[in-house]
């Protein structure tokens, strides 16, 4: 028989003693990690994104110190992935929109879908997720502090002003916007004014961005380009904005004839008349680029800076032709890999995509003038589900099933997913102010 260890005997004895006394100690340092450091799957819900995470923004350099970021070391702020905004998917939000079709006065007829009859409500419930990073909720506090005292303006066709009045809808969940301006044929001219805040915001009717004339029932059946003006009716309004956000693409499509100096270079369908055929591509191309150039022109190396911010072009969602009873009748967003961008609708957003880069090497040189691309063309071509369709016109149906419905899939609901193009529009903002005026 071996003998035994009295000193093993003796620290097994005393490890069995202290060990529930090391335990107790270690929980509530436990509990204090916890508490702190949160597991997020715990706090929120699948597929609902917290609202504090920290703003990731697409640059290449640091940002400075702000509150956001005051938990995180300047290394970690400086290595935060940038938000790619672009690339994403749309997940579901049991939370909704932030205002409804009764709250908002500002919405137009056309759409607003729910006042309208619209019987399906799941295209409310529907969230943009970018792959890397999160998109904060519109926080229009937030947004109506950062535009204190100055002048946005919304420049472009009927999808700017559907922007404008998106934005206007969320604004007015904090602060009353009233109308001061109008003027126009169907208030293609509008301004409101936030009181408390001393902001502006404004929308001018100028589809082409560039001088024009626009196609009339006693006239020709074709717009009037001239390629080398920019649209006066919004440029002599230039210098008493402070944020401008440009908005074309559709007007493009229509038969149009095209000048630079007093000379037409060519047309788009135009049968009959004696002109050299030529895409629009091209057209879209020069127009923006006449239009950034003349904003550069006229506000770069001088004290009264502007940010410019250009919102790509949003696909339509017609299945047939659009005047051959063309409809949307989809009530569900697009699968990531289900519809890719391609075609018409990826050609039109490379060109805007690339003028804005263009303008920012030459704002870059002289100073002044920041600008932005507000990249909602993929994020906007997955939602067939979010246009007015038949609900442009109050309960399509209420008679019975008519034997041609005209719809809209173009524009979008109010509230809908033109709502997401605000978030982002709000942390570009962010971004702009965070930006030096000599750097882009």
């Amino acid at each position: 028989m071996g003998s035994t260890n009295p000193f093993k005997d003796q620290s097994f004895s005393l490890s069995k003693k202290l060990l529930p006394w090391i335990l107790y100690s270690l929980l509530p340092l436990a509990l204090l990690r916890f508490y702190y450091y949160p597991v997020p799957f715990l706090l929120y819900p699948e597929n609902e994104l917290p609202h504090s995470s920290p703003i990731t923004v697409t640059s290449t350099s640091p940002l400075p110190s702000v509150t956001h970021f005051s938990s995180l070391s300047e290394k970690e702020q400086t290595l935060e992935t940038p938000c790619d905004y672009f690339n994403g998917k749309w997940i579901r939000d049991r939370r909704g929109p932030l205002y409804n079709g009764t709250t908002c006065s500002t919405i137009k007829e056309g759409q607003n879908c729910m006042t309208h009859g619209r019987p399906d409500s799941d295209y409310l419930y529907w969230r943009w997720k970018p792959s890397q990073c999160n998109l904060p909720r519109f926080e229009p506090q937030t947004f109506l502090q950062l535009i204190k005292n100055k002048h946005v303006a919304f420049v472009g066709d009927s999808m700017a002003r559907n922007q404008l009045e998106s934005l206007l809808c969320m604004l007015a969940t904090a602060s009353t916007p009233n109308l001061v301006y109008r003027n126009g044929e169907d208030n293609k001219f509008r301004r409101w004014h936030f009181d408390s805040w001393n902001a502006s915001v404004s929308v001018y009717w100028s589809p082409f961005l560039v001088q024009g004339v626009e196609k009339s029932n006693p006239g020709p059946n074709h717009n009037k380009l001239y390629l080398d003006h920019v649209d006066e009716r919004w440029a002599r309004d230039l210098d008493e904005m402070d944020l401008i956000v440009l908005s074309i693409g559709h007007w493009f499509l229509h038969p149009a004839v095209y000048y630079e100096g007093d000379s037409v270079f060519g047309c788009h369908y135009c049968p009959g008349l004696n002109h050299t055929e030529i895409g629009f591509y091209d057209v879209l191309k020069k127009a923006l680029r006449t239009t950034l150039n003349g904003i550069i022109d006229r506000r770069g190396g001088k004290g009264n800076s502007i940010d410019v911010i250009v919102t790509t072009f949003s696909p339509a969602h017609f299945e047939g032709e659009w005047d051959k009873a063309g409809a949307c009748p989809k009530t569900k967003p697009y699968r990531n890999m289900e519809k890719q961008l391609e075609g018409m609708d990826d050609d039109m957003r490379n060109i805007e995509i690339k003028e804005v880069e263009d303008a920012k090497a030459k704002a870059k040189k002289i100073g002044g003038v920041k600008l932005e691309a507000l990249d909602i063309t993929k994020l906007a071509l997955l939602r067939p589900d979010g246009h007015p369709g038949n609900y442009m016109y109050p309960f399509p149906f209420a008679n019975g099933v008519p034997e041609r419905v005209q719809n809209d899939c173009v524009h979008w609901c109010l509230p809908g997913p033109i709502d997401t193009w605000n978030e982002i529009f709000l942390e570009l903002v962010k971004k702009l102010e965070q930006q030096p005026r000599t750097e882009n």
